[in-house]
């Protein structure tokens, strides 16, 4: 039997979370189209009578512009060295650009066995086009990797991933048990769920600007009760996020609920309020209690 550690690295929006759900059957962590979407690290743990695989999904890497920033390039820094194997996940349908060039560069410069993972290649009609953007990634590094193309949103290859990973696996008992599929808490589930509602239903800087804090999870036989608050930086922000007649706030709290009622199996009471904590992703304590802290 193998079990180990895979890490989930490349720039924002490759699809590393869309890959995990699809990978696990089902959904444990937040996917959008817009850039930091993840902002933690999260284990997603798929087990076979081969053995055990524990996911990591990392934020996507760019230049940090903030305090928030530089914590989301640091999650996906920390999840390397302590990772068995590395998923480089790239966009296969444009070739590598100056991102890809950086993470090689300066992630995935290691022992650690990397597999390239070329995703979205179901974009392209042209066989050539694939093989021409695939040389692009395969020149940014020294030796020769291993390369598996696939798309995350249907599913293609998903299984040759999977082997190509078993075969890099070391031997071991599970690390998990065999029920198990994530770490995550239904806090840390919740305020996941609440901001990718945010994230589909706003534009423009509010998505990158709101962080939510469940203030309290009360679990009954026939129903959970939850109160949460989206913090965000301006008053207008504010305003856009409760919406005429509170109408936004109603939508993103539906939508949240029905999730959560999904994933728990019963009745969701989810209550929210929107406060403004006036520059939150610059400031260490307010990024300390939203939960951005490095674990020590």
């Amino acid at each position: 039997m193998k079990s180990g550690f895979t890490a989930i690295i490349g720039r924002p929006n490759v699809g590393k979370s869309t890959l995990l759900n699809k990978v696990l059957g089902q959904k444990i962590v937040i996917a959008t189209d817009k850039a930091q979407t993840t902002r933690k690290r999260i284990k997603g743990i798929y087990t076979t009578s081969e053995g055990q695989i524990v996911f990591i999904d990392t934020p996507g890497v760019h230049k940090p512009l903030n305090k928030l920033g530089e914590f989301l390039l640091d999650e996906a820094k920390v999840a390397v060295p302590d990772a068995d194997v590395i998923l480089f996940l790239v966009d296969g349908s444009e070739p590598a650009g100056k991102g890809d060039r950086w993470i090689a560069q300066n992630i995935l410069e290691t022992e650690i066995p990397v597999i390239i993972v070329m995703n979205k290649v179901d974009k392209l009609k042209k066989p050539e086009k694939v093989e021409e953007n695939l040389l692009s990634y395969k020149t940014l590094f020294d030796k020769n990797l291993p390369v598996v193309k696939i798309s995350a949103k249907t599913g293609r290859n998903i299984d040759t991933l999977i082997n190509n990973i078993f075969k890099k696996l070391p031997e071991g008992e599970l690390l998990y048990p065999e029920d198990v599929v994530t770490e995550e808490t239904m806090r840390s589930v919740t305020e996941e769920i609440v901001r990718e509602k945010i994230l589909l239903n706003t534009s423009d800087e509010i998505p990158h600007s709101v962080a939510v804090k469940v203030e309290q999870y009360q679990e009954e036989e026939e129903i959970d009760r939850i109160r949460a608050t989206i913090f965000c930086e301006t008053r207008s922000q504010k305003g856009i996020l409760i919406g005429k007649n509170g109408s936004m706030l109603k939508k993103i709290g539906t939508e949240a609920r029905q999730d959560l009622e999904k994933i728990i199996e019963k009745k969701v009471f989810l209550g929210l309020e929107v406060k403004v904590e006036k520059d939150w992703r610059k400031k260490e304590n307010s990024l300390k209690s939203f939960g951005y802290e490095q674990e020590k």
